[in-house]
This record gives structure tokens, C-alpha cells and sequence, in this order.
């Protein structure tokens, strides 16, 4: 969303706001804005965003740069679950082109707070696992790396779910205020320590890693 509207501001196309970017030294980007890609349900949730046309030229052109990018999605309210697997085949799709994803994070929403939580569809336990197994095997392996965000999921919770899929524990957020306005209480951050003891306690070996996923010793 940001490369768009930098764009669009400065009488730059994408590509020429890209390369800008990457000559001043940006090496990746969140892909974030994606929301759900069907233009169905984003001129429901966010018309005021890029198209689902807009969102799927801006990361496509960051990684035909050499820019590479992480994918989210936003579940768990107006959507079908035909529209998620839309999104899901959409960000396959780019990946088995581009190989610019370095990995997939589902987030649920957040219905409190907001108008679009009333009465609407929203994840819950059961669901939370199942998209992220489902996310798993449905990317694999073009994108390996699936991430759990335990500031909307919480740290139990985000332990099932790395049993169920993920395999990536998403980090602390400085000044994050987009899920605690929406109503989510489970922190910003959480002690390095913190993290070890919660993938321990699954029998699973923690990791520390780069934003390009190589290892930290």
C-alpha cells in the first residue's frame, strides 16, 4: 500500500518508486494490505486500499527486482471459504513465477471494536488450526515458511498451531496498535527467553533466523 500511494503522490511509477527504494537500501517488504485478494470483499472492508490487480503488480514487481516480500491474508470476517482459497491460489500463483515470497502469515481478524465484527464470520480455535494446516499444504513447497502471529492468536494457541502447520513464530511488535484497537490482549512483546520456553515446551528446536529466513548461531 505504501509503494502504491508513494507512486501515485509522486508522478513515479511502481517500478521507478522500487528501485528508488532499493538504491537508498530497503531489502524487503512486508506484503502487507493483502487482506483478502478478491476485489468482492475488499470493496467491502477496505475500497479505500489498492485493487486486488494493484496489490498483485506491486510485489510482483518488487520481486522481479530482487525485493523479496512476505504474503498475508486477513481471514475470518466477510469472506467465503471459496474467496480464501482464491487468495491462497493467487499467492501460489505469483510465488511458482516470481519465488519472492519468503513466507506466508494468516491473521485473524479482530472483531471487536469495529462495525465489520458484528454478526460477522470470525475465526476461532479450530478454524485458526485448520486454515494454517490448510495454508501449508496448499503452498508447499513453493513457500515453506508459514508464520503464526501470537499477538492475535495468543501463546497458547500459537503453540497448537505450530503443531498444525507453522513453523515460524512471528516476533515482538514495537508500537504495534492495529490488533490492540481491535481489541486484542495478548502484548506487544515478548523476552527472547519467552520464546524458547514456549517452543520447547512442544518439543520443537527454536531458531533464531534472518528476515530472509537464514539461521542465526
Amino acid at each position: 500500500m505504501e509503494v502504491f500511494h508513494a507512486a501515485q503522490n509522486s508522478g513515479m511509477s511502481v517500478k521507478q518508486v522500487l528501485l528508488s527504494l532499493k538504491r537508498s537500501g530497503l531489502g524487503s517488504m512486508p506484503g502487507t494490505a493483502a487482506e483478502i485478494l478478491v476485489d468482492r470483499v475488499r470493496e467491502q472492508i477496505c475500497p479505500d486500499k489498492l485493487t486486488t490487480h494493484e496489490w498483485i503488480e506491486v510485489v510482483k514487481t518488487a520481486h522481479n527486482l530482487g525485493i523479496p516480500t512476505t504474503a498475508t491474508i486477513m481471514y475470518g470476517h466477510v469472506e467465503t471459504l471459496r474467496e480464501r482459497i482464491e487468495h491462497l491460489l493467487t499467492i501460489r500463483e505469483i510465488q511458482k513465477r516470481t519465488g519472492g515470497f519468503t513466507e506466508f502469515v494468516p491473521l485473524p481478524f479482530m472483531q471487536y471494536n469495529n462495525s465489520l465484527g458484528d454478526g460477522r464470520m470470525v475465526s476461532r480455535g479450530n478454524d485458526d488450526l485448520k486454515f494454517h494446516a490448510l495454508a501449508r499444504v496448499f503452498l508447499y513447497p513453493h513457500i515453506k515458511n508459514i508464520q503464526v502471529s501470537w499477538v492475535k492468536l495468543g501463546k497458547k494457541l500459537a503453540q497448537s498451531v505450530l503443531n498444525c502447520g507453522a513453523n515460524d513464530l512471528g516476533g515482538t511488535l514495537m508500537e504495534e496498535n492495529i490488533s490492540r484497537s481491535a481489541g486484542a490482549s495478548n502484548g506487544e512483546y515478548m523476552a527472547p527467553e519467552e520464546f524458547e520456553r514456549l517452543i520447547r515446551e512442544i518439543n520443537r528446536i527454536p531458531q533464531q533466523r534472518t528476515t530472509l529466513y537464514e539461521p542465526i548461531n
